[in-house]
């Protein structure tokens, strides 16, 4: 690399030159007029010219000085775009959370509004999407996946084992129900099924769910309602669609705020627990472990103080 002149002094020329004195260089350099002149003889030695005419308070530029001047400010009007770009990036840093379409609204959604009431201005990109996912392509900081088999290069963590229960909403079965009806007697149009697809085959089902109690019944799909995500299956039974084979963690804000109800306290847990998984360039960084560790019911509050809001 051909030896370059010394940074600063190139700065405090850029300055005085376009101020004219080098009080006013001082000043906007926020150092003392002595160092602002210092820095311009180095930048003379340097060259082995003379780059200002000193006139009492006064300066001008020598012919050298004109020669140099365009494009020395033009070379720090670059460095401080480069500079710009990088600190505008990694303020938009942005964390990338690739997740299921099963669990985006009622699972991950709660979460995030949780990180965000603390990080209130952090960037977040959702991808909703099925496994597999091209690592490559995606770039993501984390995916959730249910089972902990799909990325085997990654980190992986635990975060939730879920488990499926009935659940309707009250005004569904103040119509369809009645004290001493139990689900066995229940007609079989009003059951809501959940086709997870070709993909899965260890959910529970409602023959599952009854065989768990030692009911001979296997409600027939083709006589209820079929649904193809395990959340349009808690929307179906909020509306008065059905009875639902809800998820747990999705289903719990509405059985909270009372907008369904449990059947039974009887539940069959799911095959897999969903996992998190993380590319092992990104574990460090301190916005995916709080993540991960809200996801994974853990207190943030310990990797909470080393994100920038």
């Amino acid at each position: 690399m051909q030896r370059l002149p010394p940074l600063n002094a190139v700065k405090a020329f850029e300055v005085a030159a376009r101020t004219g004195q080098f009080t006013l260089a001082a000043l906007e350099l926020g150092v003392s007029s002595a160092a602002v002149s210092q820095h311009i003889r180095n930048l003379e030695t340097h060259f082995g010219k003379l780059l200002f005419v000193r006139k009492g308070n006064r300066i001008t530029l020598t012919d050298a000085g004109h020669a140099i001047y365009p494009q020395m400010s033009r070379a720090l009007g670059d460095i401080a775009a480069v500079a710009a770009r990088l600190l505008e990036g990694e303020l938009r840093t942005k964390l990338v959370v690739s997740v299921p379409f099963s669990l985006a609204e009622y699972w991950l959604a709660p979460k995030l509004s949780k990180m965000l009431e603390t990080f209130p201005h952090m960037a977040i990109d959702i991808r909703v999407e099925d496994d597999p996912i091209d690592l490559v392509r995606q770039n993501f900081d984390l995916r959730i996946s249910y089972g902990d088999y799909h990325y085997p290069s990654l980190i992986v963590v635990p975060l939730v084992h879920d488990d499926v229960l009935p659940v309707c909403s009250p005004a569904f079965w103040r119509q369809h129900g009645q004290d001493g009806t139990n689900l066995a007697t229940i007609h079989e149009s009003l059951f809501i099924h959940t086709n997870w697809g070709a993909n899965y085959a260890s959910h529970p089902t409602w023959s599952d769910w009854f065989a768990s109690q030692g009911s001979p019944r296997r409600p027939d799909p083709s006589h209820g309602r079929r649904v193809g995500l395990s959340s349009l299956a808690i929307t179906s039974a909020r509306l008065g669609l059905g009875i639902a084979l809800g998820q747990r963690v999705m289903a719990s804000v509405d059985l909270e705020a009372g907008r369904l109800i449990a059947l039974s306290s009887v539940s069959v847990r799911l095959g897999y627990a969903y996992c998190a998984f993380i590319p092992r360039s990104k574990a460090n960084r301190a916005d995916v472990k709080v993540l991960a560790a809200l996801l994974s019911s853990e207190d943030i509050q310990g990797e909470a103080a080393d994100i920038e809001p």
